[in-house]
């Protein structure tokens, strides 16, 4: 066997999770091969919104969010870059009476502590951020939270981890992955073979493809955010708004950058063509974000869009990843379907997966992302 070609562990996909795994696993003087089938960051990561939010996510979320959240305030000394990181504070807003109770049984859930959120109504809502239209009833403010760069996100924990020791390879698409007694397979489309001891897959959209092969097949489905960036415009919206609402095309959230432009996302998603691996931005969808953003504040009207975009997430059913040991195969694990929501989690994923790959165990609760809540019964375990 090829020292060349072997790895303590191997990690498919190049995207936040995977980058992330990658620096924190060589961190630990492990050695990694990371592959990606296109360019690093390309789909989810590096296309998303760039929120840094934990509040509105399910409660059994928070403590890897909260995990995530220290991490954020530590990426200069960790990887020598910020990201552009900014604690700017989150808001979610509602235009329904029933939200108040909603943000207000989140706010005061345990769990929900370390936020510290604040649910303003009425004048103490509109007098702290007079631009809100009189359809917005409630905010939920969350000052902890914030939004970066998600661009800039993988290759930056890549280049890190790359100098710490691992290999990072792009345009390199792997189809076999297989388990014999020295560990694992891991064949690209080309044919050319690597071998680790363990393996983690973080492939995203296309992870179905490979935990299939250890048969585990779960039911993950794609979609298209639906993205767009307004020109530059006096920097007066410091606080990310989103949304909350059951209606998707009600469903926006927008954040302004210090240069000035407001990059916006929500109300419609589409869905991409996986075999092509692209996805469409709707135009339909940048009109209904302009209206929905006139909605929240109207003095934004006449403003000049000048890019759009849209990339491919993965989801699953109850808007939970899958995040830990594979259950039919010892020294497999997974980290992927993060749905839509998983950039401001990708430092904590990375650190939690290389606790657990390299000890085992990790101290963070991630049990109700366990890949055995979508299998009918325990599958036979390979050791």
């Amino acid at each position: 066997m090829s020292q060349t070609n072997f790895y303590d562990v191997i990690i498919v996909g190049g995207g936040f999770m995977g980058t992330a795994s990658a620096f924190f696993l060589s961190q630990r003087g492990i050695k990694v091969g990371l592959f990606e089938q296109n360019r690093i960051g390309q789909y989810a990561s590096g296309v998303n919104f760039g929120n840094v939010r934990r509040q509105g996510r399910h409660l059994d979320q928070l403590e890897l969010a909260n995990r995530s959240r220290d991490l954020w305030g530590k990426l200069p000394q960790l990887i020598g870059d910020d990201l552009e990181f900014i604690q700017s504070g989150h808001m979610r807003i509602g235009y329904e009476e029933q939200v108040i109770q909603q943000f207000e049984d989140y706010a005061n859930d345990p769990r929900a502590q370390a936020l510290k959120l604040e649910v303003l109504t009425g004048k103490a809502l509109h007098d702290r951020f007079p631009y809100l239209g009189k359809d917005v009833l409630v905010g939920s403010y969350a000052p902890l939270d914030g939004h970066a760069n998600p661009r800039l996100a993988s290759p930056a924990f890549a280049r890190v981890a790359k100098k710490l020791g691992a290999d990072i390879y792009e345009h390199c698409e792997i189809s076999r992955v297989a388990k014999n007694e020295h560990g694992f397979t891991v064949q690209t489309k080309e044919g050319v073979i690597y071998h680790c001891h363990q393996l983690l897959i973080t492939a995203g959209a296309w992870a179905q493809r490979l935990s299939n092969q250890f048969g585990e097949s779960v039911p993950l489905f794609t979609r298209g955010p639906q993205m767009t960036v307004t020109e530059p415009l006096p920097y007066r919206f410091k606080t990310v708004i989103g949304v909350s609402s059951p209606n998707e095309m009600d469903s926006i959230y927008f954040r302004q950058i210090p240069r000035g432009n407001i990059i916006i996302g929500g109300c419609h998603r589409t869905i991409p063509d996986m075999d092509a691996r692209k996805a469409r931005f709707e135009p339909q969808a940048m009109i209904y974000q302009m209206q929905q953003l006139h909605r929240i504040v109207p003095e934004l009207s006449n403003i000049h869009i000048i890019r759009s975009w849209s990339g491919i997430e993965s989801y699953l059913p109850d808007s939970l990843p899958i995040m830990g040991p594979s259950s039919t195969t010892e020294g497999l694990y997974y980290a992927f379907g993060f749905c839509g929501h998983g950039f401001q989690l990708g430092p904590a994923v990375g650190d939690v997966m290389a606790e657990l790959i390299a000890t085992g165990e990790t101290s963070t609760y991630i049990e109700p992302f366990d890949i055995q809540r979508f299998l009918p019964q325990p599958a036979k375990r390979i050791a």
